[in-house]
């Protein structure tokens, strides 16, 4: 999931003004974190929570809310739907094919140890907001990508896995610098941008220069590129000085619950 954050973050500062350029500085004191990865803390706060349940249940709708309460601010704000969402007391899925549900899924996919497991939880986080059949999707198509690239990059699964949710997907035409939020207009191009990738920095910086939504479509190609080549660690660090201290307290429960692996 740092990968996620890593993406969020680089992205950040292009999301209203893109670049096209390959070779920008990935961090400037204009970067930040936003909603992405506020929302990809929430679920990975979920599932740390969940072993302290007696039922089980990470409760994935009360800590988004929890969590995006806590930050009612971040850089670029929250989505329109999604904000007012926040600001409800009732908590009921809006019909969203956003790709919010995409760019928060990663802790799902290192979480659990099969794709069935995978897939469900997947499918949970989207629901609770994003229970458009499109919106499902692409937050599955995301997870199971991630999931298929756990063992390092395999080019060859990663397009059976992008063609059982976008036939095609590679294929297909896409406009660089159009800003498209749905995950139908946002999925299948992260899964070809990691496909022709050969880095982990290559992919984050093929995503940030192909414009739109760019911490978004950071986050969703950093999610993936990072199962497939692994971060390297001045990036991740870097990245990691962004965040504020509850923030990496939670990544780090995340990670030592995923080493310890006694409560999967």
């Amino acid at each position: 999931m740092l990968g996620a954050i890593v993406g969020d973050i680089v992205g950040s500062r292009f999301e209203f003004n893109n670049t096209d350029k390959y070779d920008f500085e990935l961090f400037t004191q204009e970067s930040s974190y936003t909603d992405d990865t506020i929302c990809t803390i929430a679920i990975a706060d979920a599932i740390n929570r969940r072993n302290t349940r007696k039922d089980g249940d990470p409760c994935y709708a009360a800590n988004l809310l929890r969590w995006c309460r806590k930050y009612p601010n971040p850089m670029g704000g929250y989505g329109g739907s999604f904000a007012r969402w926040i600001q409800s007391e009732k908590l009921q899925p809006y019909n969203s094919f956003g790709n919010g549900s995409a760019m928060r899924v990663a802790p799902v996919a290192w979480a659990f140890n099969s794709l069935e497991e995978v897939r469900r939880e997947a499918e949970r986080t989207a629901s609770v907001t994003h229970n458009h059949p499109e919106g499902i999707k692409g937050a599955v198509a995301v997870a199971h990508a991630i999931y298929s690239q756990r063992n390092g990059f395999n080019p060859g699964e990663l397009e059976r896995v992008g063609n059982l949710y976008y036939p095609g997907f590679l294929g297909a035409t896409y406009t660089p610098g159009v800003f498209n939020e749905t995950c139908q207009g946002t999925v299948p191009i992260c899964l070809k941008i990691v496909r022709y990738s050969s880095s982990f920095e290559d992919a984050i910086r093929k995503a940030i220069s192909w414009g739109g939504d760019s911490d978004t479509i950071g986050a969703i190609v950093g999610s993936i590129a990072e199962a497939a080549f692994g971060i390297p660690p001045e990036i991740y660090t870097t990245a990691l000085g962004y965040l504020p201290e509850e923030m990496s307290w939670v990544i780090a429960k995340y990670f030592g619950n995923l080493n310890k692996a006694s409560w999967i």
